[in-house]
């Protein structure tokens, strides 16, 4: 399976920016996508925002838009996920997960494989 590695988390002051990365290792398809959720203790995990390795099409929750921004880097397998504007309520372990299918779902039981997670905090 793939293996997913995730950098790009840790502390930031409210208003700041943070750029997460996930590398993606293994058997590579064309047509997967991948994003990115996030998570706190005792919520459910989000959705945040998606990508198609084949046409670039991006994906953005209600949350994400304005502020969040997605990319692949299709020479690297390397998604980011730029933050800016970041506030407190954006405190969450992040989690980086790869689509066979790349549908840009925001549903997790639509993803296949998942990154360890990192953790960002916001602090006020």
């Amino acid at each position: 399976q793939m293996h997913l590695a995730e950098s790009g988390g840790g502390l930031v002051q409210t208003g700041g920016s943070l750029r997460l990365s996930c590398a993606a290792s293994g058997r590579t398809l064309t047509t997967s996508g991948m994003g990115w959720f996030r998570q706190d203790p005792g919520k459910e995990r989000e959705f945040i925002a998606a990508v198609t390795w084949s046409t670039g099409k991006t994906y953005y929750s209600d949350r994400a838009k304005g502020r969040f921004t997605i990319s692949f880097d299709n020479a690297k397998y390397t998604m980011h996920l730029q933050m800016n504007s970041l506030k407190p309520e954006d405190t969450a372990v992040y989690y980086c997960a790869l689509d066979r299918f790349g549908s840009g779902s925001s549903r997790v039981i639509d993803y296949d494989y998942w990154g360890q997670g990192t953790q960002v905090t916001v602090s006020s």
